[in-house]
């Protein structure tokens, strides 16, 4: 059973933890990360997830989602997942996350990067990943639409094409 560390709504680390699952008490936040892998091209790698997954089963989603785990670092968190989901080894070093979307019970850090990513090299499937493939932003979009695409908002997959090869929100 995964153990994520609880932060506050500034969050400062509350020094608490909490299972995956748990109830969470009022005040209580935890880390959540994506990871958006395009290509050259302005492809995103997208995955579809195994049938087995509690929720959205079957669907496809960006490149890589998941919850740190009690001890990691946003960072930490994205490489592990990346590595768990696709096989790929990925070293963040010191990237920030491109942006963090606060939701009920957390922060959920994006981080976006153009990798040349060969898919006949990434280790799919997983036990989490069906399969993956390259998206561009309509294909994605007409995904969510069409219903097999977790059901992100529209905006939101825009924003993760327009950011992934600037920080910011001020255009350079």
């Amino acid at each position: 059973m995964e153990t994520w560390d609880v932060y506050d709504k500034d969050r400062n680390p509350t020094g608490k933890r909490m299972k995956r699952g748990d109830a969470f008490e009022q005040g209580a936040y935890h880390v959540v990360i994506h990871v958006c892998l395009f290509n050259p091209r302005g492809e995103m790698l997208i995955q579809q997830r195994q049938p087995e997954k509690e929720h959205w089963k079957n669907m496809w989603d960006v490149t890589v989602g998941g919850s740190a785990i009690a001890g990691e670092t946003s960072q930490q968190a994205a490489e592990r997942e990346v590595k768990e989901e696709i096989g790929y080894d990925l070293n963040l070093g010191n990237i920030r996350p491109s942006l963090t979307v606060n939701f009920e019970n957390g922060f959920d850090d994006y981080y976006l990067l153009e990798s040349d990513v060969s898919i006949a090299a990434l280790k799919v499937p997983t036990e989490e990943v069906m399969q993956v493939r390259w998206g561009s932003q309509r294909e994605i979009l007409g995904m969510i639409e069409e219903g097999t695409f977790i059901p992100y908002r529209p905006s939101l997959i825009e924003v993760l094409f327009d950011l992934r090869n600037d920080m910011g929100a001020v255009r350079k």
